[in-house]
């Protein structure tokens, strides 16, 4: 199934019924009084958030979402029937804003968070309501009220603790099948990861949510190759796990000339990105030579001043210290923010 994104579609809430003129007629009444009842209220539109899902490809196909209308009063002071809410489910994740005024009207963080966004119309009054002392036959009603039209854009940012980041062929996806249950595709060739893969990563009783996006290459910011396109899905995540392929290098400049280049792009496209939490692991150590490793993993933190971790995908070498590390990051996180809300 095709990665979608970002969708644009109309909601359409309920019209209100109605209301009723009619006037009690029985035997041995014939003058009785108004009855005309109520019409029923439009149906509501409502996003309701659902973690089933991970894509708006549903929306394909199918762009107008509409509530079902309010039924007309009736005699008998029968009110009419209320119409049924339309429920569109999204993906956790899922931004919803108005077109016409660009504002936000929901961000959907939660499974089964619900939002209305359009209220169906009131129905209208029937006669019997228009009753006086000097008016004992009314024949007003007022109709119902009109329903509420948006044309709505949806645009999923997947939520996600932790984000692979790096150039093409770095061993994201090798490293996401290793600690997850995640199974994206894996060759040997730049973009094999064409769309997001998110994984659970459980530890003893603690688990979190790693996400893989398509690597990127130098002007990434500026559209070109395939990362930049879902760079968006990285901005809610608390870390960035920076995978440097240290395999193919001649040498640590070169290596490390790699990662400065992402981590430009990254500036480039948000500064909010770029000055996340970092964990820089060098990739593909089973490939070199001890000596080898030991000298890239020096430069790199002589040049940055923090420590860095060489892993392997393949031979599981450091996997499990990589899995702490994210552990401890995602947590701090986790505890900082509930700081935050309870000051």
């Amino acid at each position: 199934m095709r990665f979608i994104d970002e969708v644009k579609i109309t909601i359409q809430s309920g019209n209100g019924g109605d209301g009723c003129v009619s006037f009690r007629r029985e035997k041995f009444v014939p003058f009785g009084g108004p009855d005309g009842g109520d019409g029923g209220n439009g149906g509501d539109v409502y996003f309701v958030g659902d973690k089933s899902l991970n894509t708006l490809a549903h929306f394909r196909g199918k762009k107008l979402y509409k509530a079902q209308d309010g039924s007309q009063g009736a005699g008998a002071q029968r009110h009419g029937k209320n119409g049924e809410d339309e429920l569109i489910h999204v993906p956790v994740g899922t931004i919803i804003k108005d077109i016409e005024s660009g504002i936000t009207l929901a961000d959907l963080v939660e499974d089964n968070q619900r939002i209305l966004v359009a209220k169906g119309g009131r129905g209208g009054l029937g006669n019997v309501n228009f009753k006086t002392s000097t008016n004992q036959a009314p024949r007003k009603f007022t109709p119902g009220k009109p329903n509420q039209v948006f044309e709505i854009n949806l645009e999923l940012k997947l939520l996600a603790d932790i984000a692979l980041v790096g150039q093409p062929n770095a061993g994201k996806s090798t490293l996401i099948s290793r600690i997850s249950a995640a199974r994206p595709k894996v060759a040997d060739y730049p973009f094999t990861t064409l769309e997001p893969n998110l994984g659970v990563v459980t530890l003893g009783e603690e688990s979190f949510v790693v996400a893989d996006i398509p690597g990127l290459i130098e002007d990434a910011s500026e559209g070109k190759g395939l990362g930049i396109k879902f760079l968006k899905h990285i901005e809610r995540t608390s870390a960035l796990v920076h995978l440097v392929d240290c395999s193919w290098c001649l040498n640590e400049f070169e290596a490390f000339e790699s990662y400065v280049t992402i981590k430009q792009e990254l500036l480039n496209f948000s500064k909010g990105i770029a000055q996340k939490k970092e964990i820089i692991c060098l990739t593909k150590i089973d490939a070199m030579t001890d000596q080898e490793i030991e000298r890239f993993k020096h430069y790199f933190e002589s040049e940055l001043d923090k420590k860095v971790l060489a892993i392997s995908s393949v031979s599981g070498k450091n996997i499990d210290k990589l899995k702490s590390l994210m552990l401890i990051t995602v947590k701090t996180h986790r505890e900082s923010e509930m700081d935050k809300e309870n000051t």
